[in-house]
């Protein structure tokens, strides 16, 4: 087995674990929460951290420390730890201050992004920014923590740590359930103590997945101190690659932003159609990508920028190609399973509490929507890691530019156009397009770049693999109608649906993908191919 694979298996099960608690957390929080003005006042605030931290350094941290982190530990007499402490000094340094401003510009960011709120979920939405804020910090030391340990060859802390997040915010979700009792669910009716045990508990969870990264980092032998001496930063270089990925993220920050306001309309809130929602289905969308792609993102960046630094072009082409190659094989029948199965999983997942059947559903139509672009967005991320690993952030940046052009575009012309009930199917629509036209630009451009990307394989395994998802989806798109004629539409129709018709789907893309020789398949599921007698 290739170590490769091994790193990506061995993420892929702390990503499992982290995304499986994720899928809890988000559950708990729709039921407790709802659709309507108390989550997207949650929602929108929750988000506000990770956008300001995409702003501030998230863009420069994910895409172009670790390239610099592995050459200072080529380079350097004490394998880069010192290098290594200025940037977490840096990070602390420049995130800890823009904190206490942003603290302070909470009414600003709300309105920026949900600036069609009423008034009640706006002074909501603002209260809870002030506790989530604090998070930008936290994200910043645990992405360069991370990355230390990523280019130690520790790839599994930054995947676990996650579930200690996830478990933190359940406990508050659950401990808020007890509180509330049976009374209605508005901005106006949460007491001072419900918004400080959701805000508090909610950034804890940040918090605790940050300080678990310490043991890992220690075991590994750096330690992570606080270092004032800051020339040697390398600030020059970085600058000159920061400024590409900072136009990079500010034109994702923007996109993210019409979404965002389009989407927080307080009528489309108030009918369960609106940012909640969206971002229900947006996690669930999330999770094949952050357990199959992530893994192999994270287990590839090092290495290519190992083949990049020493010019090993070949190489490098070579372990781009095959983690294409993985991802498609791997992602291809989630696509599909979205596109079958998605209303039924919705339902299982969200039809409690505060959200209703129809509700739920509605999530599964988004979730079926936005599965068109899984594959291309998976393996697009994955082949701008490959400028990233030469320490081009320029060319990404403006391949991105064409993509929120895609979005932003698609998704005004379909929200003006569409009827209430459909704007936010018109907005995930938008999103997929956007990444299919990333992905045919992005494969254009790196082909050239670096001597051809084999896309003659990667096409004959997408190909193999879309083709035999098609009749056991067909199969099981059968057999959750017919159970849905018996039981209905409701939680248990759903999850006799999924029980049913998953394994008929599961089983039998393995099964065709087998006969079809798709070898990427064997390598990603061998343990289970075997089990079941196929492999």
């Amino acid at each position: 087995m290739s170590s490769l694979l091994k790193s990506a298996r061995g993420m892929a099960v702390g990503t499992v674990a982290s995304r499986a608690t994720g899928f809890l957390r988000t559950a708990v929080l729709a039921s407790v929460l709802g659709v309507e003005s108390v989550a997207a006042a949650y929602n929108v605030a929750n988000t506000t951290p990770n956008i300001v931290y995409e702003l501030l350094l998230g863009g420069l941290l994910t895409s172009v420390v670790v390239p610099l982190l592995v050459r200072a530990a080529k380079q350097d007499g004490d394998g880069g730890e010192a290098y290594a402490q200025r940037l977490l000094t840096l990070t602390v340094l420049l995130l800890g201050g823009a904190v206490l401003a942003l603290v302070l510009a909470a009414p600003l960011l709300i309105d920026l992004y949900a600036g069609d709120l009423d008034p009640e979920t706006r002074e909501l939405a603002i209260t809870f920014a002030r506790y989530f804020l604090p998070q930008v910090l936290f994200y910043g030391a645990g992405a360069v923590l991370g990355a230390v340990l990523n280019t130690r060859g520790r790839f599994a802390p930054p995947m676990w740590v996650p579930v200690l997040n996830n478990l933190v915010v359940i406990a508050t979700g659950l401990a808020f359930l007890v509180l509330r009792g049976s009374a209605e669910l508005t901005p106006a009716s949460l007491t001072p103590g419900q918004i400080q045990l959701l805000g508090i508990g909610t950034t804890l969870g940040i918090v605790a997945q940050t300080v678990a990264l310490l043991p890992s980092l220690r075991a590994a032998g750096f330690r992570p101190r606080l270092r004032l001496d800051l020339r040697g930063t390398g600030l020059a270089k970085m600058g000159r690659l920061a400024t590409w990925v900072l136009l990079y993220v500010v034109a994702n920050q923007l996109a993210y932003l019409v979404v965002v306001r389009l989407s927080t309309d307080q009528e489309l809130v108030d009918a369960g159609r609106g940012y909640p929602s969206y971002v229900y289905a947006f996690v669930l969308w999330q999770l094949p990508h952050a357990i199959v792609a992530v893994s192999v993102i994270t287990a590839l960046l090092p290495r290519m920028s190992r083949a990049a630094a020493d010019g090993r072009t070949a190489d490098l082409r070579r372990s781009l190609n095959r983690g294409l190659r993985l991802t498609v094989a791997a992602l291809v029948p989630a696509a599909v399973a979205f596109g079958v199965l998605g209303r039924d999983l919705a339902v299982v997942a969200f039809a409690r509490g505060e959200v209703t059947v129809e509700q739920a559903r509605f999530i599964g139509v988004l979730l079926a929507v936005f599965a068109v672009g899984l594959v291309p967005f998976s393996t697009y991320q994955l082949q701008l890691r490959a400028f990233y690993a030469m320490q081009d952030t320029r060319t990404p940046t403006l391949v991105n530019l064409g993509v929120n052009a895609t979005l932003v575009s698609t998704d005004i012309a379909l929200y003006l156009t569409l009827p209430d009930e459909y704007k936010l199917i018109g907005l995930a629509a938008g999103h997929a397009t956007s990444f299919v036209v990333g992905l045919l630009v992005c494969s254009l451009v790196l082909s050239r770049r670096i001597g051809g990307l084999g896309a003659a394989g990667v096409v004959r395994t997408t190909v193999r693999c879309v083709v035999a998802a098609s009749l056991p989806a067909l199969a099981a798109t059968l057999v959750a109608a017919a159970v849905h004629r018996i039981l209905g539409d409701g939680p248990l129709g759903a999850a006799v649906a999924l029980a049913a018709a998953g394994p008929v789907l599961v089983l039998g893309y393995l099964l065709l993908a087998r006969r079809m020789r798709v070898a990427e398949l064997s390598e990603v599921a061998g343990p289970v191919l075997r089990r079941l007698h196929l492999g």
